[in-house]
């Protein structure tokens, strides 16, 4: 495996990433694989191709692996790659399948989305989660898929007509203030991912220059961003609705602090989540704070363990009409 070169985390950085694994050897093995290089993965896009059929046809350029029996959909490409060549396959340019990291399905897998919800993704560009989500659902219910910026929206969209995702409609708003317009009009959903801008401590792998843009005080500013979000989405979950909550960093700011926030004002139950690959448990206990227990229930995904990019998980169910 190749090794990253571009590796200098800030004193700080590395200071609060060892405080939150578990031994020596644990940290060791977090700065091993964060230099290396990320597997190649990508996703079949079950609404045009079956994963038996599209894996026949990968076969004959590339080595290819299914790492997980129950979802054959997830494959990771072994054979070494041009610049380009995933996204220039005849089989992408179709919309057979999406290029998509491991850890960044798991949101979904962990939401089961079915094809009679009525499916709110509020911070969906460029669309990776979105039609995986429309592909679980069969093009079926409705899926609004929601984002501030033009430039990501438009990769949205040509993200969704590329894979044949035709049960979204997509938006452009501010989150939090799509959210209040939802709430006039009184519109309730069964499903809501909260899938939040946040600082990119889980990416390094891909984009070394987390190292040089990671500041404490982007995490803190991000952390009341993500507490607004996903307050103003929780409101309009329907009555035993679930919300899955998640980020690809590791500070708890982002991750255990937004969830316990949420858990101080309304009821909530978090609801365990079972994924194909490791995970640990989300923390109860973060510096000078205690959280809630329940928050163990929660999914930490860490590079080490999976050979994978970081992210975090957290899957709640609404008890009441507040």
């Amino acid at each position: 495996m190749k090794q990253n070169k571009k590796y200098q985390p800030k004193p700080l950085f590395k200071e609060r990433i060892e405080s939150l694994l578990e031994d020596e050897e644990d940290i060791e093995k977090f700065w091993e694989f964060v230099k290396k290089d990320l597997p190649k993965s990508i996703r079949c896009n079950t609404l045009k191709i079956l994963p038996f059929e599209l894996k026949e046809r990968l076969e004959k350029k590339w080595k290819i692996k299914q790492p997980f029996p129950q979802h054959p959909e997830i494959i990771v490409i072994i054979s070494d790659l041009l610049p380009g060549e995933l996204g220039k396959s005849k089989e992408h340019l179709l919309g057979l399948f999406y290029v998509q990291e491991i850890s960044s399905m798991m949101p979904i897998l962990a939401l089961t989305p079915k094809p009679e919800d009525i499916f709110l993704d509020l911070c969906a560009a460029p669309g990776s989660k979105t039609t995986q989500t429309s592909a679980l659902m069969q093009n079926s219910g409705i899926i609004i898929a929601n984002d501030v910026s033009l430039s990501r929206i438009s990769i949205l969209s040509a993200n969704s007509e590329r894979t044949g995702a035709s049960n979204i409609i997509i938006t452009r708003h501010d989150g939090v203030q799509l959210c209040k317009k939802l709430k006039k009009l009184k519109m309730k959903f069964s499903k809501i991912l909260v899938d939040v801008p946040c600082s990119g401590e889980g990416n390094i792998r891909s984009n070394p220059a987390t190292f040089k843009m990671w500041n404490i005080k982007v995490v803190n500013k991000l952390s009341r961003i993500q507490k607004k979000l996903l307050g103003a989405a929780f409101e309009l979950l329907k009555p035993e609705g679930e919300l899955l909550y998640s980020t690809c960093t590791h500070a708890p700011e982002e991750n255990e602090l937004v969830i316990q926030n949420l858990l101080d004002k309304y009821d909530i139950e978090i609801q365990p989540i079972n994924l194909p690959l490791k995970t640990r448990p989300g923390l109860t206990k973060w510096q000078n704070q205690t959280l809630s227990p329940e928050l163990n229930k929660a999914c930490r995904i860490y590079p080490q363990d999976n050979n994978t990019e970081g992210f975090f998980l957290c899957k709640m169910k609404k008890l009441g009409e507040k």
